[in-house]
């Protein structure tokens, strides 16, 4: 078997410049890949299917980063760009076993199928409005600027009780928290802000409590579920991070592929397939997260003939695993919105982290997409698509902007 980390490392391009080729090797090269984050950062990679499934729910693969033996010996500096995703505070992305359980019984007990389902009418509104508010005259224009971004963004504040006013300064910061761009001396600057914002709201929520995620996290510690500040702060922060990035290139990357596919386009439009097909196999296809951050092996975990040796960090690289043909069979390459098991990918995860905010990402596409054809049914690209662009960020499918025309 091969251990260590000392191979040679397929880098992941910080500027995300051929997204499918990079998982094609990844894909070829594994099932556990040795590969280089931004930075020069040595890490393990699962890029299949099944092996990710397994790895996902490996208790011998924890959260805590202080296993991760390049941190214990400070190879990793403060001002790594991805140092945000590799350590965001205490929540439950970072912790596991009873204590992830604890801080995600909370989470999961706002996000239940019922107060989702009740959020489908603020989406509406908000999708309705927003679409009042875009070009009819067959110009171009951004759709991810002006469709596709604000959106999820007003639904998470909504839902965590965040001030609209703090969103323009949000989309800043966390453009410059995911990107592997941001300049080293701006790094720990991003997180500080990013922090404060969050502290902010829980302060403002502890003065006066609403009908949102933050002031029931507020309760819940009030009432004997001893939440830290800090994991109040961190789960807020984690929260809006997932709950606006994975539904903004859902939408995105769904508009790409129909555009693209205007075959399939036609089917669902006619409504001989139905929008939930597009949605689950745009999650497959065109997975919103490329790159998962990070797991470390508190003991040697053998992957086919490979080792993950004690110490070592695991990343998932959903946009490998999306496509690989021993889960979703020889057409895995092609975007096909009527394959006969759409539901089989594990693009919001799998096991104990698995995404509690899959079902609202669903419900926001699952508005937003039919009512953004229906409005315009002409809608499609206004450039080609190899003209379209992916933003800096390793973490996610991103495009820096959608050019199109509904006319």
């Amino acid at each position: 078997m091969t251990t260590g980390i000392e191979e040679a490392r397929i880098p992941l391009d910080p500027f995300v410049t051929d997204l499918d080729g990079e998982s094609a090797r990844l894909r070829a090269a594994g099932p556990l890949a040795a590969v280089e984050l931004p930075g020069g950062v040595p890490v393990w990679a699962v890029t299949h299917h099944a092996e990710a499934k397994a790895l996902l729910t490996d208790p011998r693969l924890v959260k805590d980063i202080n296993v991760w033996g390049a941190w214990q010996r400070g190879e990793i500096p403060a001002d790594w760009p991805l140092i945000g995703l590799a350590n965001p505070g205490r929540s439950m992305l970072t912790v596991d076993g009873a204590e992830h359980r604890r801080l995600r019984t909370l989470v999961a007990q706002a996000l239940t199928v019922r107060r989702v389902e009740h959020m489908r009418g603020r989406i509406t509104e908000l999708t309705d409005r927003l679409l009042d508010e875009l070009p009819a005259d067959g110009g171009v224009f951004d759709l991810k600027a002006a469709f596709a971004y604000p959106l999820p963004m007003y639904v998470v504040a909504d839902l965590m009780g965040i001030e609209e006013a703090r969103l323009p300064r949000l989309k800043v910061l966390f453009e410059k928290f995911f990107s592997t761009q941001t300049p080293p001396e701006e790094v720990v600057a991003t997180l500080t802000e990013l922090a404060g914002i969050m502290a902010d709201t829980v302060a403002a929520k502890r003065a006066a409590p609403g009908d949102d995620l933050t002031s029931a996290l507020i309760l819940a510690s009030e009432n004997g579920d001893h939440l830290t500040d800090e994991e109040i702060v961190s789960t807020l922060q984690l929260m809006v991070a997932a709950g606006h990035e994975t539904t903004i290139s859902l939408i995105v990357n769904a508009v790409v592929n129909l555009s693209t596919h205007p075959e399939q386009r036609a089917l669902v439009l006619s409504g001989r397939a139905e929008w939930s097909a597009v949605i689950e196999e745009t999650l497959r296809w065109s997975t919103p997260t490329s790159h998962v951050l990070i797991r470390f092996a508190t003991e040697d975990v053998p992957v086919g003939d490979r080792v993950i040796p004690a110490g070592d960090a695991l990343i998932v690289s959903y946009g490998a695993l999306g496509r690989d043909e021993r889960a979703h069979g020889p057409t895995a390459g092609e975007f096909d919105i009527t394959r006969d098991s759409p539901s089989r990918h594990i693009s919001f995860g799998h096991g104990p982290h698995v995404c509690p905010g899959a079902a609202l990402s669903r419900l926001e596409a699952a508005v937003a997409l039919p009512a953004l054809y229906a409005r315009f049914p002409r809608l499609d690209l206004a450039v080609p698509a190899s003209e379209l662009r992916n933003k800096p960020v390793v973490t996610q499918n991103d495009l820096f902007e959608l050019p199109v025309r509904t006319a």
